[in-house]
């Protein structure tokens, strides 16, 4: 595992507390040697310190910080330019900030199945379980019987097992693609008799009855996705029945943990941790008062869950793990003035939260931080946050997005503090994300301005790697792309691959909507190489719907089962006869575009290649991390 590396000296003046999982609340906190025991207490010692100009810093020895509730912070914790409250490893340690509980106490519940169990705390709601630092599934086979749907669920045509299954309302539907290639959605089951399953709302009406224009198109109003799932689940999680090695169960009743362990394994000494919180850290200020000059340096956070998915709202999926929501959801939500009632503006569907999250927050630096085993999206820099920066991390393990920066429930800010603004994302590893919600993305970013977004390693991902922008799809329709304040973002030298392992339609970089008001204050993609991407549908570098002045330079890509781009779209905001502007030149690539010079769109000076080694090693060595932070590659957890 790699430690934080070695920090320059602080200035004399430093105001310094310590934290160590055997300290003590009742001690000083001004010493290694009398440490604090809990957050909270040096939260407490921390506002007590910003009296001074000095620098506080709080210094975390090795070991687990078990979270009863999350470390909120508000603009009462902030530091001050030049003087960061710092919250950093002690040096060559690995502080875990953990939502876990521990399950223990496992005896033999089955011998002839292997299944063995353990009590839970009563209050115990999760989706995720770890033995020793490993996700284990939660049980999940096929559908046992043959169904036909119906408006509030299905029917079968003899007696379902089901039925006799216990606690049937847990049990989950899966459906791969069920509302488009891009999307996994999941409905919980509300009960089962032996011949009818009723499907738990308002997921199954949001998943089943979005409503269709009047226009003829065939069209849905949200004009992305699906009408209905109209296939059988493709999988059934949650099911006591259904356990197979190295799966597990919780039975919400009984309040035990059900689970077969994998060959190896002793549940006697093993370390089997239960996420159970659903925040590990907020950071949280207003249009007024942000969160501001912080900083969060060498911390794993890990064994956070979100259960919301486990309610009736289920997972109604959009795209990249927006959802839609509420009880008439599908008829109205995100649709702004295309139906009588809806929400604006257009495409403000449900934002998976963030396991570490952030809103009107400013100068707010992750810096070596490691996120894994966490159950909703890693990190969530939201509306308003501003010069913050991610440098050096590793995202792994992570059921959602890794990074979500911004939002899309703010297009046209009323003011400057709601932009989400010059914030960077750099030299971080992110790997194996998105291992529950498959439709996730590594970064996904909504409307934003001035972001960075470089040298970052994406790898072995179910879908795509950065997604970028929303709210292009009216051009479906021959209407305009719904107008945003993004502007001035940059993609340069990430290297991508082994992506859209699971699912289709998507890329390394996909990019749906306006991205600013010119190809000089439009989004910029240069640097980037991207190669085995796995899906034959989508695209290596994906201009979608609405996607315009985007400005795409200096490329490569290789073994890419898709063509190499998006496409032209007839740009029905400024509805002049022309395309979405793009520039698009001197990338080096296969199966790439005819040169073309018409109607805002330029394609020139491209290279179609035949072989890896013809990408010039200007694009080949700079992608991807630079040196300073290669040794997050080889990172493994604290456990």
């Amino acid at each position: 595992m790699t430690a934080l590396p070695a920090l320059t000296a602080q200035a004399a003046t430093t105001v310094n507390f310590y934290v160590s999982p055997t300290g003590s609340d009742g001690n000083s906190g001004t010493s290694a040697a009398s440490p604090f025991a809990t957050l909270a207490r040096a939260q407490t010692a921390v506002r007590g310190a910003l009296g001074s100009s000095a620098p506080v810093t709080v210094n975390l020895a090795g070991g687990d910080y078990q979270l009863s509730s999350p470390l909120t912070l508000t603009p009462a914790d902030s530091g001050s330019p030049g003087a960061p409250v710092t919250w950093q490893a002690e040096p060559g340690t690995f502080p875990v900030i953990s939502g876990g509980v521990p399950i223990t106490g496992w005896k033999v519940a089955d011998a002839g199945k292997n299944i063995w169990s353990a009590p839970a705390p009563s209050s115990l709601a999760t989706r995720q379980l770890y033995v020793d630092g490993t996700r284990a599934p939660r049980a999940t086979g096929s559908l046992p019987v043959k169904v036909t749907q119906t408006s509030t669920g299905y029917t079968t045509a003899s007696g379902d097992p089901m039925a006799g299954w216990r606690n049937p309302s847990g049990i989950e539907f899966v459906y791969k693609g069920g509302l488009g290639a891009w999307t996994e959605p999941r409905c919980p089951v509300a009960s089962i008799s032996s011949t009818t399953i009723t499907m738990a709302q308002p997921c199954w009406n949001n998943s089943t009855k979005r409503v269709l224009r009047t226009d003829g198109s065939g069209r849905t109003y949200e004009l992305v996705g699906r009408q209905s799932i109209t296939e059988s689940p493709t999988s059934v999680e949650n099911a006591y029945e259904l356990l197979t090695t190295g799966h597990w169960y919780l039975d919400p009743t009984a309040h035990q943990v059900y689970y077969i362990p994998r060959s190896g394994e002793n549940l006697q000494s093993e370390d089997v941790e239960a996420a159970a919180l659903p925040t590990l850290l907020t950071a949280v200020g207003t249009q007024i008062a942000a969160v501001h000059d912080i900083a969060f340096r060498g911390l794993q956070f890990s064994y956070a869950t979100d259960t919301d998915t486990s309610s009736p709202e289920g997972f109604s999926e959009i795209q990249a793990t927006y959802t839609i929501t509420g009880t008439h959801g599908y008829a109205a939500q995100g649709l702004c003035t295309f139906v009588p009632g809806g929400s604006c503006p257009y495409g403000n569907w449900t934002k998976m939260p963030g396991n570490v999250s952030l809103a009107y927050d400013r100068d707010v630096t992750f810096d070596h931080d490691y996120f894994v085993h966490l159950g909703a999206a890693g990190l969530d820099l939201g509306d308003g946050s501003q010069s913050d920066t991610i440098t050096g991390c590793v995202f792994t393990d992570i059921s959602g997005n890794g990074v979500d920066l911004g939002g899309v429930d703010v297009n046209e800010p009323a003011n400057a503090a709601q932009h989400t603004s010059g914030d960077t994302i750099a030299d971080n590893h992110f790997y194996n994300t998105s291992v529950e919600y498959q439709g996730g993305v590594a970064i996904d970013i909504g409307y934003v301005e001035s972001a960075t977004v470089a040298h970052n390693q994406l790898d072995h991902l179910p879908y795509t790697g950065i997604s970028v922008g929303w709210g292009g799809w009216p051009d479906k329709v021959k209407l305009p792309a719904e107008p945003n304040y993004s502007n001035h973002n940059l993609f340069s030298d990430n290297l991508i691959f082994n992506h859209m392992s699971v699912l289709a339609d998507g890329g390394a970089i996909y990019t749906n909507g306006i991205t600013g008001s010119s190809l000089t204050t439009g989004e910029h993609i240069t640097g980037t190489l991207v190669h085995d991407q796995v899906s034959p549908t989508g695209h290596g570098i994906y201009t979608d719907n609405g996607s315009s002045y985007i400005t795409i330079t200096g490329n490569g890509e290789y073994n890419i089962a898709a063509t190499v781009w998006g496409s032209k779209h007839t740009n029905y905001t400024l509805n002049n006869g022309t395309y979405d502007p793009l520039d698009i030149e001197g990338n080096f690539w296969t199966n790439g575009p005819a040169p073309y010079n018409a109607k805002a769109v330029l394609i020139k000076n491209n290279t179609n290649i035949t072989s890896a080694s013809q990408i010039p090693s200007s694009i080949t060595a700079n992608a991807g991390l630079e040196s300073g932070f290669r040794s997050i590659l080889s990172w493994q957890p604290a456990r």
